[in-house]
């Protein structure tokens, strides 16, 4: 039952991830914003992890909490998103962007942390519970591409509405796993940036999924610019994560046999070969091939990271730790990335992915050096 609760909250904010992520830029583009706006608007929004993220983080860490503190998140998070049925401008969508992440990203982190502890708890799997986030991402991405192929780019903004308002809901089941509070004055923020280790972990990690700017913030609209469609492009979007649900349903025994560090180092090598291909060819059986490298470069990092923060930082610096990941990879990191990608993308079109190749092969470097310590 406890596993059910928990995929639940995976399978609903997963399907917004999976309806918005191939699909927001073609909302925006439907707005009027060009190719450096809408990088700029994606930076910006992803850029808010980086005050959110910790900020909240170490709220959740000195009171122990972690339910109470989503369930308030996601309730404002899901109002902000409503507004943007009336923004119609740059200025109007970024302020409103902004709002949104703020209070969206840093109940991600929250459930990752919340996750993690319950294990320890239950004799539960990680990667059998968050392989359903992926299955939704699969289903939001190639059922929004079919949608699209009939009806008004605006379904992405109503869609990903209603699969908010299901996430919250689902808040509303999750176990209430306490946490142990710092002892004394113990400083969370001090003493996860004081370890590195750590901070080592968050530099590959941040290489490595930062690598996927391009692909995130115009990889839909470039296939649509070389003639893919809607429904083709959905599909391109799912077999990726198709790929990344076998990783995770034997994610744990892969862990255990290679450890987080070599996975992390696995990813950077993928990373490498996949940005370097794509930007040679937008042939469709090609494409599909790369996609399958979607298990490596997100999924198999993905998991990694989470291992690699469960087993190395205390309990009761844990959201902490989380949080700072995720600020750091994918907030500033993605957030320079998205905003480089526009620039990028905007001048040299695919090869723009030629960057993104070299980031994640740097990353694999760096991880390569981690693999004694997890």
């Amino acid at each position: 039952m406890i596993t059910f609760r928990l995929a639940g909250f995976y399978a609903t904010a997963f399907a917004v991830i999976g309806i918005s992520t191939p699909f927001w830029p073609l909302w925006l583009k439907s707005r009027g914003l060009g190719p450096e706006d809408i990088g700029l608007a994606m930076a910006l929004g992803i850029a808010v992890k980086i005050f959110a993220n910790p900020l909240i983080a170490v709220v959740a860490d000195r009171h122990g909490e972690r339910k109470r503190l989503m369930i308030a998140l996601l309730l404002v998070a899901t109002l902000v998103f409503s507004l943007f049925y009336w923004a119609h401008d740059f200025w109007s969508i970024v302020i409103v962007i902004l709002v949104f992440q703020a209070f969206w990203s840093p109940a991600l982190p929250l459930m990752e942390t919340l996750t993690m502890q319950t294990t320890k708890i239950e004799p539960l799997n990680y990667g059998r519970i968050r392989l359903w986030g992926s299955v939704t991402f699969i289903i939001g991405a190639w059922g929004m591409g079919e949608l699209l192929s009939k009806g008004s780019v605006d379904l992405v903004y109503w869609v990903t509405l209603g699969a908010l308002i299901l996430t919250f809901l689902s808040t509303l089941t999750l176990p209430d796993t306490r946490i142990a509070k710092p002892a004394g004055k113990k400083r969370p923020i001090r003493d996860v940036l004081s370890d590195r280790t750590f901070v080592t972990f968050v530099v590959a990690t941040a290489l490595i999924q930062s690598s996927h700017g391009v692909y995130y913030t115009f990889g839909t609209i470039h296939w649509q610019s070389v003639g893919h469609s809607e429904a083709i492009i959905g599909w391109l979007w799912a077999e990726g994560v198709i790929a990344e649900v076998l990783l995770f349903m034997w994610g744990d025994r892969i862990v255990k046999r290679f450890g987080a560090a070599r996975l992390i180092t696995l990813s950077g090598i993928a990373g490498l070969i996949r940005w370097a291909l794509t930007g040679v060819t937008d042939a469709l059986p090609a494409l599909m091939t790369l996609q399958l490298f979607h298990a490596l470069t997100f999924g198999a990092a993905h998991l990694g990271a989470i291992h690699f923060i469960a087993r190395r930082m205390d309990p009761s610096v844990s959201a902490t730790a989380q949080s700072v990941y995720a600020a750091t990879v994918m907030g500033l990191a993605m957030g320079v990335s998205a905003w480089v990608s526009g620039k990028l993308y905007s001048g040299f079109g695919s090869q723009a992915y030629y960057l993104m190749a070299v980031m994640a092969g740097l990353g694999g470097m760096i991880a390569y050096a981690l693999r004694q310590r997890s």
